[in-house]
């Protein structure tokens, strides 16, 4: 048991992850040529506050390489401000519905570009990863 009181998965193989690794470097590199904006969000301290795409691995056993899109601040940080509050989920305020619209559209996108450049791509259980796009490895 951690610190926190609560247990983590294990974590993959030194290997396993210098694999994940490589392939998010490859990722992100596949995205910048494709000119979108893109960076390591696992290396970087400020992360969050880069618009783009998020690239990062999760060193856990069942982890891999995920890429999320990344809104500028002021859209997300006023969507999230609303939602915290309480929203009606039914007719949610426009700002919210923009922000999970956008969500959805660049992960149809990343998808769609990550696939087109030979990686092998899947929307991973959104309870857990949200509008994030799980990359395995690039096609043979």
């Amino acid at each position: 048991m951690t610190d926190q009181g609560w247990d983590l998965p294990p974590k993959a193989a030194p290997e396993v992850v210098a694999e994940r690794d490589a392939l998010a470097d490859k990722v992100c590199r596949e995205l910048l040529r494709a000119g979108l904006p893109a960076h390591r969000a696992d290396r970087d301290n400020d992360a969050h506050s880069q618009p783009g795409a998020a690239v990062h691995i999760e060193p856990f056993l069942e982890g891999g390489v995920y890429v999320d899109w990344e809104t500028d601040e002021e859209l997300r940080d006023t969507a999230l401000d609303l939602f915290a509050q309480g929203i009606d989920f039914t007719a949610p305020p426009d700002v919210v519905r923009h922000h999970e619209e956008v969500l959805r559209r660049m992960q149809e996108a990343l998808m769609g570009i990550l696939a087109s450049a030979g990686f092998e791509v899947e929307e991973p259980d959104r309870h857990g990863h949200g509008s994030m796009v799980r990359v395995k490895e690039t096609r043979p």
